[in-house]
């Protein structure tokens, strides 16, 4: 019994750290009903009892309200109406690998400061899937030759482009993308903050750190179809992934691991710290 629970465990905190990312960034609503019980079992690839143990930290923390075993329902109305200080105009660039949280950070700084996000998946997904079609690849691709040499410059290039566009708007803006092989660019990151900074608009690079174990949760419970390689051997997916990978220059690091204190926190520090940095 005893290696049952200590199993358990760190599955329950990890569904734990999840559903309560997904209320602070606004995914999960006030008032939203969650899914069944054993929808969300099957959504984690978890037993029954470790969801209801789940639910019951998150009941304690005051972010769900369990109305019964079967049915349970966000609260969260402060996050709904959370203040707004001022802060100083930003574009920060928030990368990551797959499942590292860094879209969750994304909505969480958006919801702190009224900043739009672009997220490099949300705006150029359809128009991605189309290109791979009509290049002969299944619309999912993420991993082939042709994808990086035929795709993802230019979705990069697009999402770019409109972060520029708010920049000469004098708008401050959070922008999501992996940023994997950007950030490790020094030559790369000194042209993009050199092109915000002529606009006025200074940029922040921010790097969200990950467990592994916490990762492959986010990627399976999301379930896109464009993960589905990753899943399929997540160990050979792991050799390719640098725990140790860090931006090149100047950044801050956010920690999304499953022992991690909540984004909710870590975003404000950071706001806070590109409050204090020179303009």
């Amino acid at each position: 019994m005893t290696d049952a629970i200590s199993a358990r465990g760190p599955l329950q905190t990890r569904i734990v750290h999840d559903i309560r990312n997904q209320i602070e960034a606004g995914e999960l609503r006030d008032g939203e009903a969650l899914p069944s019980t054993r929808t969300l079992a099957e959504r984690f690839g978890v037993s029954v009892f470790t969801i209801n143990e789940a639910m019951k930290v998150l009941a304690a923390e005051g972010l769900v309200e369990n109305q019964s075993r079967s049915r349970r329902t966000v609260r969260a109305p402060g996050l709904a109406a959370a203040t707004r200080p001022e802060q100083p105009r930003r574009i920060v660039l928030v990368g990551g690998y797959a499942g590292s949280g860094k879209t969750e950070l994304g909505r969480v700084l958006a919801r702190q400061t009224g900043w739009p996000v672009l997220d490099k998946d949300t705006m150029t997904r359809p128009l991605v899937e189309r290109a791979l079609e009509a290049l002969g690849q299944p619309a999912n691709d993420r991993d082939s030759e042709v994808y990086s040499r035929e795709i993802r410059p230019h979705e990069y290039e697009a999402l770019m482009a409109a972060a520029y566009e708010n920049a000469d708007c004098g708008v401050a803006a959070i922008v999501t993308a992996p940023f994997v092989a950007e950030f490790s660019d020094a030559a790369w990151l000194e042209r993009e903050r050199a092109r915000f900074e002529e606009r006025g608009v200074p940029a922040e690079v921010v790097w969200v750190a990950c467990d592994a174990e916490t990762m492959h949760t986010y990627i399976r419970r999301r379930g896109a179809a464009r993960d589905a390689a990753k899943l399929a051997d997540w160990p050979a997916y792991l050799a390719k992934v640098d725990p140790n990978r860090r931006p090149a220059g100047a950044h801050h690091v956010i920690d999304n691991s499953v022992d991690a204190e909540p984004l909710t926190a870590q975003a404000k520090r950071l706001l806070e710290a590109m409050s204090g940095a020179t303009a």
